[in-house]
């Protein structure tokens, strides 16, 4: 058996209809709903998180990490700030 794990149920996982620890018979199943996953989540998602695969043997694991937010200086790019 091979298993689909998420790291972290953010709150957007749990409003989707998404299932954590779910198994399947063959790798090739595992993988390609694991990939699917990663990518649903990382273009539909709120953005707050970022989503990454890892194999580990029969295991697909999906780790869920903060986003880095980006440096914001307070210029609005108009040329007059500096």
């Amino acid at each position: 058996m091979y298993q689909v794990n998420v790291t972290k149920e953010c709150g957007c996982f749990k409003k989707s209809d998404f299932e954590n620890g779910v198994s399947f018979h063959s790798k090739d199943d595992a993988l390609m709903s694991a990939q699917h996953m990663v990518n649903h989540m990382n273009e539909k998602f709120c953005g707050k998180h970022e989503f990454t695969l890892m194999e580990n043997g029969n295991e697909f694991t999906i780790l869920v990490n903060e986003r880095e937010r980006e440096q914001h200086s307070g210029c609005c790019g108009g040329g007059h700030c500096s």
